[in-house]
């Protein structure tokens, strides 16, 4: 008798697992381990190290308060991501905006020659643009035969440089996420507009545009966080006069080797990024609930 209701128990127990485990949980469970352990363990260690080194405390986070020169760094980080931002954004939907009302053919083309924009280097992009923005470069030379100009313009070794680089590097990655939202977009809405009396801007304010804010907020947060890791843009176009925080944090492990410092900055855009996706996905839903309401 205990054999005969042992098998049903056992049954139900295999019953339960194989609903609370998947078999697919347990082909996937060995990788999901390994990148635990290869993600997180490094960022467990950042978080360590900038609470540790040199001395264990808050001594690395207090730089925030007491360091001008740190805060400038950030200031001018914070400052040159926005720019980027907002200018490759432009750009990108007037680019999204152009391939999604264009013909198929065209747009294939288009489509084609943003694609081949990713297999470049960004090393081969930096040298590009100082080659063609130097003293000596193609812009200046070309100015200056035409008597625009009586003497080269500084377009490099400063902030302008710097956002020349990083536009056209982040304008591909603008463009996708407005892309892929312009075309899921029912054209119906923009021809109803259209038959009854709207003009071509009302119809692009008023329809177009809130219709497309979900692909502005996504182009919007790619392009700002990509930006905030930039390190070889700044490093050659900027000529060692615009240091962002990805170069400090070179300098700080691999000069000065304030490991502390370095780990602390990795520390704190780690944060703002988690910060950022949260304040818009909060945003998202927000902007979601009240569309739902109004219609």
């Amino acid at each position: 008798m205990t054999g005969a209701h042992t098998i049903p128990e056992v049954a139900t127990l295999q019953n339960t697992l194989r609903k609370v485990i998947a078999p697919g949980w347990l082909l996937i469970a060995p990788f999901l381990l390994l990148l635990v352990v290869l993600y997180l363990g490094p960022i467990l260690n950042i978080l360590w190290l900038s609470l540790t080194d040199p001395t264990p405390g808050l001594g690395n986070y207090h730089k925030l308060v007491t360091s001008d020169s740190l805060m400038r760094i950030i200031w001018t980080t914070m400052r040159i991501c926005l720019v980027t931002t907002v200018f490759s954004v432009l750009i990108g939907y007037c680019i999204a905006y152009a391939m999604v009302h264009t013909h198929e053919q065209r747009r294939s083309l288009m489509l084609s020659l943003l694609l081949i924009s990713f297999w470049i280097s960004v090393l081969v992009r930096t040298f590009s643009w100082l080659m063609l923005l130097g003293n000596n470069g193609l812009v200046n030379n070309s100015l200056e035969a035409m008597n625009v100009i009586s003497e080269p313009i500084a377009f490099v070794r400063n902030e302008l440089g710097v956002l020349i680089g990083m536009v056209h590097y982040m304008v591909p990655y603008a463009v996708l996420p407005l892309l892929a939202n312009m075309q899921g977009l029912d054209p119906r809405l923009v021809q109803a507009s259209r038959n009854l009396g709207a003009s071509g801007a009302q119809t692009f304010f008023r329809v177009y545009l809130p219709l497309t804010r979900p692909g502005l907020v996504a182009a919007s947060l790619l392009v700002f966080i990509l930006s905030l890791g930039f390190y070889v843009t700044p490093a050659i176009l900027g000529g060692g006069k615009v240091l962002m925080v990805a170069e400090y944090i070179s300098v700080q492990l691999l000069v000065t080797l304030q490991w502390g410092t370095a780990a602390m900055l990795a520390a704190l855009m780690l944060f703002g990024v988690m910060a950022l996706l949260y304040i818009m996905s909060r945003f998202m839903k927000l902007s979601t609930a009240f569309g739902g309401a109004s219609s």
